[in-house]
């Protein structure tokens, strides 16, 4: 098997250390393997995705010598979301939800309230075809969420974490597509490392219960999907380092020499 691993930054600002390592990782792991090196940009996020952040992207990684053996954008593979989108709705695992921001939040508030977990109850599968059809007619669009199997045991070995166990009835059917039609990070993150044949992803330990919802994506979509590892981040005085707190970039370093 060749080792193929990913970097997937946003171009949404400046990498920073954080972001950095996480490459640094996946590329020593293509390298020690002999394997490959993909950069994926993940620019579903038309209106935060700026082209000069794609170049810093490039020109970071460039000056740290981490080469890609090849760069995919997500911008320019809606058309493979789209054909398994449709495939996943006609098999019954993603739907349509009406509710709006408000209600969803009202929901997680009586639940909480409750001292009950936050999960979507699913309210959106029982709606008949009428209603679904009044609610087109009033103009609401729908959300999409993947339908989780509550009867399938999420588990997988992580390679830095070791085993991992959830239960599927204790998450929320996550979201995978606005009303307005764009695409959240889940679905497509699990398309592109299946269609690329991503065998490991390295990132960090606050994707965990990201890997679980993709898991089962990857069952549905009846591909096997990666190994991952999951690493501890590295945080500053506020928390995780975030571009939104500032915290320090490679351009920073490489100017100072």
């Amino acid at each position: 098997m060749t080792v193929i691993t990913r970097f997937a930054p946003s171009p949404t600002g400046m990498l920073h250390v954080g972001n950095i390592r996480a490459g640094l990782h996946n590329w020593m792991f293509a390298r020690g393997q002999r394997g490959r090196f993909v950069l994926r940009i993940d620019d579903t996020d038309a209106e935060r995705s700026e082209e000069r952040f794609v170049d810093g992207i490039r020109a970071d990684l460039a000056w740290l010598g981490l080469t890609p053996d090849a760069e995919v954008r997500q911008s320019e593979r809606f058309a493979l979301y789209q054909a398994r989108f449709d495939a996943l709705v006609a098999a019954g695992r993603i739907y349509p939800a009406y509710e709006s921001a408000q209600e969803l939040d009202l929901k997680r508030k009586i639940l909480l309230g409750r001292g009950l977990p936050p999960v979507y109850d699913r309210a959106a599968l029982a709606l008949s075809d009428t209603q679904k059809a009044q609610f087109e007619a009033d103009g609401v669009a729908p959300h999409w969420r993947f339908k989780l199997d509550h009867d399938a045991p999420i588990h997988w070995d992580d390679l830095i974490r070791g085993p991992q166990s959830f239960d599927a009835k204790t998450m929320s059917d996550p979201v995978v597509r606005r009303a307005d039609g764009s695409w959240l990070y889940m679905l497509p993150s699990a398309i592109d490392d299946a269609d690329l044949g991503i065998t490991h992803v390295v990132r960090g330990e606050d994707h965990v219960s990201n890997t679980a919802l993709q898991l089962q994506m990857f069952d549905a979509m009846g591909v096997t999907p990666p190994a991952f590892a999951h690493e501890a981040l590295l945080t500053g005085a506020e928390g995780k380092l975030s571009k939104r707190l500032g915290s320090l970039g490679v351009a920073h370093f490489r100017d100072a020499g």
